[in-house]
């Protein structure tokens, strides 16, 4: 039953992902001040990394451990910091948010593999 979801949950955030708008970023373009925000926001293929980067990150901070959550939080705030130093670069932030997205999957692989506990 948890890999069905699992399966389900992750089925849909890569749709969202791909079927995301450019302005369907995980926060307000309206409030955005900092350069890798702005260009999140600029760019399709950002703003599209960046919902399936929130996606996966919700539902994984909602299947693991209460550990495992803290360190998913702690890798998240890492992420935000390496996407901030990239300033306006593009490809910077592209591979900040492909690392961080390949390492979500990972737990979620994990999950898939061994189940949440």
């Amino acid at each position: 039953m948890t890999r069905t979801i699992l399966s389900a949950a992750c089925a849909a955030a890569f749709a969202l992902a791909l079927a995301a708008p450019a302005s369907a970023q995980s926060f307000s373009c309206s409030a955005a001040t900092k350069p890798d925000e702005k260009a999140v926001c600029d760019s399709r293929a950002l703003a599209n990394l960046d919902v399936k980067n929130a996606t996966l990150y919700q539902v994984a901070t909602s299947l693991v451990a209460m550990g495992e959550r803290g360190n998913l939080q702690d890798q998240e705030t890492a992420f935000l910091k390496k996407r901030a130093a990239c300033g306006a670069s593009v490809s910077c932030i592209q591979a900040a948010y492909e690392a961080n997205i390949a390492a979500i999957q990972s737990v979620l692989d994990g999950i898939y593999k061994n189940g949440p506990y």
